[in-house]
């Protein structure tokens, strides 16, 4: 199967994350509790396990030759050059404290362009589904990102200062200077911040508009490739850049993304 994303790939995806959602939240309304991964904001429930077994199964009866990897360790090597990967639950921790903002999310990655960083390859689709809000973005190159199959206008260009950022960093990392030094001056520059806890929808929010600019530093490829893509489709601009040895992704309109990678470095 060719590196390119077509029709059938993008119906398939906004299938996928509609029905991992939909499973994962009938879940949560039935009862779950969470088991802590690497903090106590760092949960898994029962739900993303469940949710992540039907994405997979379905691909590899559908996608055969596709590549696979999933958040909570699905993994199928591919021979096609191209790999879906997977976030059953984005934002558990809001998901198990009954928040509504959390989501199932998935990409379509190509493999083939060695000249890729591994941790910002070429995205081929991007698909986020935030199932309480009935809201689904789809994305990617050569197809205009839409949210509920309206295509969404493009984004104006804004500075940093003119727009909120989405973000997110956990406590222990304010005691770090390494890390706590750039992300203050890129959040400093901000109009306002906002830090919901789930960065697909961040993301989504960012194609909309409804968050203007949207960075993380050390971020899983399934928390950054499926909104990556939905804001490139959008006409936002997305970067990676490594500051102190830790790698910073950043997304939303052109000036921002660029005053973001500016504040990130000074210093």
């Amino acid at each position: 199967m060719s590196a390119f994303a077509t029709e059938e790939d993008f119906v398939l995806a906004a299938s996928l994350v509609r029905e991992a959602g939909a499973l994962a939240f009938a879940m949560r309304e039935e009862g779950l509790t969470g088991r802590q991964k690497t903090s106590v904001s760092d949960v898994v429930t029962a739900a993303d396990h469940a949710a992540e077994k039907l994405v997979l199964e379905t691909l590899r009866r559908l996608r055969p030759d596709d590549g696979i990897v999933g958040e909570e360790g699905a993994s199928h090597q591919g021979t096609s050059g191209r790999t879906w990967v997977i976030d059953p639950v984005d934002g558990t921790y809001n998901f198990l404290s009954g928040s509504p903002y959390w989501c199932s999310a998935l990409a379509l990655r190509a493999d083939e362009d060695t000249d890729q960083p591994v941790d910002n390859p070429d995205v081929l689709l991007g698909a986020v589904f935030q199932p309480q809000e009935d809201k689904l973005w789809l994305g990617g190159p050569g197809r205009a990102a839409t949210l509920n199959g309206g295509a969404l206008p493009a984004l104006p260009d804004a500075g940093l200062d003119r727009l909120s950022a989405g973000t997110y960093l956990h406590p222990t990392w304010l005691m770090r200077s390494e890390v706590a030094g750039p992300w203050t001056r890129a959040a400093a520059g901000a109009a306002t911040i906002r830090m919901l806890g789930s960065g697909s929808c961040d993301l989504g929010s960012v194609a909309t508009g409804r968050l203007g600019v949207w960075f993380q530093h050390s971020c899983p490829e399934w928390d950054w490739l499926p909104g990556k893509a939905i804001v490139e489709a959008a006409g936002g601009a997305t970067a990676v850049i490594e500051v102190n040895g830790f790698r910073w992704y950043v997304a939303g309109p052109v000036a921002a993304v660029r005053d973001v990678q500016r504040l990130l470095v000074e210093g």
